[in-house]
């Protein structure tokens, strides 16, 4: 029965549809997808149905040497509740344009936004469940070990209220449980001609502005999942939300990306600077993978029927854009000055500063408009987690 309510239209059409209507598309990516942790079998895998009842009952079992200095353990908490967060919005990103799976359950994907991703590349749902595999096991392992080891987890299940995707294909017993908001984001896509400039680096240049390779993106508000089945019906605004996908998902990466070797440089332990130099290249991997798969998205412009914001995504290999600054296949790090600019410019993630970096990435991922409708609890809390890995110092 309709109503005059759109987004109840669009959940009594969406429940009205088989989830069989893709199966053989889906099968034949499955034929062509093997999970490179199937061998790890059962034991490292909690449902992204089950997410949110807590780590696993026997985790206190588990058994490190050693103790953690307070500081120590406000590095690996501040990143565990970080972890979480990616966890919950690659979870979303994986019900409805992934591969949900025994590894990864939870939604059962949607056809028409899996399609516009798959302009981007043909295997985007095996990266977006392989992105978020890797996501949950992060913030699952740091979590154990500071259990293991006595100390406080990260614990954001209280916070689980916000509403998500209606559409098509998200998992609806998740549906108002999520931690993350993936439709009013404002992305700083400057992290684009950072990484191609071989003149400037903000832990030099502080002031330095990095032009914005999409520069609709970094105003307004923009939706990067459809929020019912009517995003779903304009092809071109439909591209244009898995163009915003495209583009979020290495503005977030690169975040961890310079976040670990940052947070690394105050550890104590040498087991914490372990943990967190052998966490953080997992998110350079990734930030690599969609920075590539970024500079594929196709150019358009395309108006929010909802909003009416506008979005253009150029072609970044031609003018006014073009040269090495915006060339789309130009993915490895160029040499910058580092350290000092007496010494020759050097291949290398940036920025590292270790001064105000766990504020810094809080204030970046609330500047994105990921938590738009959290609550003050939720920022009280990040912000002490936050400071407190700030506070941390390196001791002998």
């Amino acid at each position: 029965m309709k109503t005059n309510d759109p987004a109840a239209n669009d959940i009594h059409e969406s429940q009205n549809r088989s989830p069989q209507d893709n199966l053989e598309k889906r099968a034949k990516r499955r034929k062509r997808f093997i999970s490179r942790r199937s061998f790890l079998g059962k034991s490292l895998a909690i449902g992204a149905g089950t997410i949110g009842v807590g780590l696993l009952p026997d985790t206190r079992t588990a058994r490190a040497s050693g103790d953690l200095t307070s500081g120590d353990a406000a590095l690996l908490r501040f990143p565990a509740a970080l972890e979480t967060l990616e966890a919950d919005f690659w979870i979303q990103y994986n019900e409805l344009g992934g591969i949900p799976d025994p590894e990864v359950p939870g939604g059962t994907g949607n056809p028409a936004y899996t399609e516009a991703l798959e302009v981007l590349d043909e295997d985007m749902a095996v990266y977006i469940h392989d992105n978020t595999d890797d996501e949950i096991t992060h913030y699952q392992f740091l979590n154990a070990y500071l259990v293991s080891k006595g100390a406080a987890p990260a614990n954001l299940e209280s916070f689980r209220t916000l509403r998500g995707s209606m559409a098509r294909g998200v998992n609806r017993q998740l549906m108002g449980r999520r931690l993350t908001n993936l439709t009013q984001l404002t992305l700083d896509t400057s992290w684009w001609t950072r990484y191609r400039d071989d003149s400037h680096n903000p832990d030099l240049d502080p002031n330095h502005v990095f032009p914005q390779a999409v520069p609709t993106l970094a105003v307004n508000q923009h939706t990067a999942i459809p929020r019912t089945d009517r995003d779903t019906r304009d092809p071109n605004f439909l591209q244009a939300i898995a163009n915003t996908a495209g583009f979020h998902f290495p503005t977030i990466e690169q975040g961890g990306n310079g976040l670990y070797p940052s947070l690394a440089q105050r550890a104590t332990n040498v087991e914490v600077v372990r943990i967190l130099i052998s966490i953080g290249p997992t998110e350079t991997m990734h930030f690599q993978t969609w920075s590539d798969k970024a500079g594929n998205a196709p150019p358009l412009t395309a108006v929010d029927p909802v909003t009416g914001v506008s979005v253009t995504f150029p072609d970044l290999n031609s003018p006014p854009f073009g040269g090495e600054l915006f060339q789309t296949n130009l993915i490895m790090p160029e040499p910058c000055p580092f350290l000092d600019r007496s010494l020759p410019i050097v291949s290398i993630i940036r920025p590292t500063k270790t001064e105000g970096v766990a504020m810094g990435a809080l204030q970046f991922l609330t500047n994105m408009g990921l938590f738009i409708g959290q609550s003050p609890a939720f920022f009280a809390y990040l912000t002490q987690l936050a400071q407190e890995a700030d506070a941390a110092t390196r001791g002998c």
